[in-house]
């Protein structure tokens, strides 16, 4: 194991019990998958560190750019479908689109055939916010996928699909999941 991503607490708890003539754990899982895990928190803090940086110039935060990605990748996109797929409660949604609504990223309209229904429009400033996170991110996943070759993104995009609930009721996630295609939907 490789000691960088190791947290000594852990090790030093591990060497301790086994010292007390602790049984070995009857864990009826696999080992644990550290490597991946820590991995996994590593890329993500450096895949969304870059967009952080340009959101801070805007006093936006990851929430602003979840909603600001959803909305503008799926045009028309209901309030509530934007709450499951994110997973929020509907006071953590609203406090954030009021902000991108009253800064003009953002634009909601009623539905056409019921009125009462919300839906939300990313403006040609929210698409331009929206292209520049976008880039820094497309840039940090083609660098990687640089390293691995061509054929390394094939098993990236499964990997990832993979670890997804196939559950999930999400329109959004059903569409990306339906997707066959090896391309990024443009």
């Amino acid at each position: 194991m490789n000691s960088r991503y190791v947290n000594r607490v852990d090790i030093n708890f591990s060497a301790q019990a086994a010292e007390q003539g602790a049984p070995p754990s009857a864990d009826p899982r696999p080992a644990l998958r550290w490597d991946i895990i820590e991995l996994l928190f590593f890329a993500y803090r450096d895949f969304v560190g870059d967009a952080d940086q340009v959101l801070e110039d805007f006093g936006f935060g990851r929430a602003h750019h979840r909603v600001m990605h959803f909305v503008h990748r799926h045009p028309g996109l209901k309030v509530a479908d934007l709450l499951r797929v994110l997973r929020i409660t509907k006071q953590s949604l609203g406090r954030v689109l009021k902000q991108l609504l009253d800064e003009g990223y953002i634009v909601q309209r009623a539905g056409a055939k019921d009125r009462r229904e919300r839906l939300l429009f990313a403006t040609a400033k929210g698409e331009a916010l929206v292209a520049r996170l976008a880039g820094l991110q497309t840039d940090r996943i083609n660098n990687a996928i640089g390293r691995i070759g061509p054929q390394g993104a094939d098993t990236v995009r499964l990997f990832l699909r993979a670890m997804i609930d196939r559950d999930d009721p999400d329109k959004v996630l059903e569409v990306i999941l339906a997707s066959g295609s090896p391309t990024a939907k443009e």
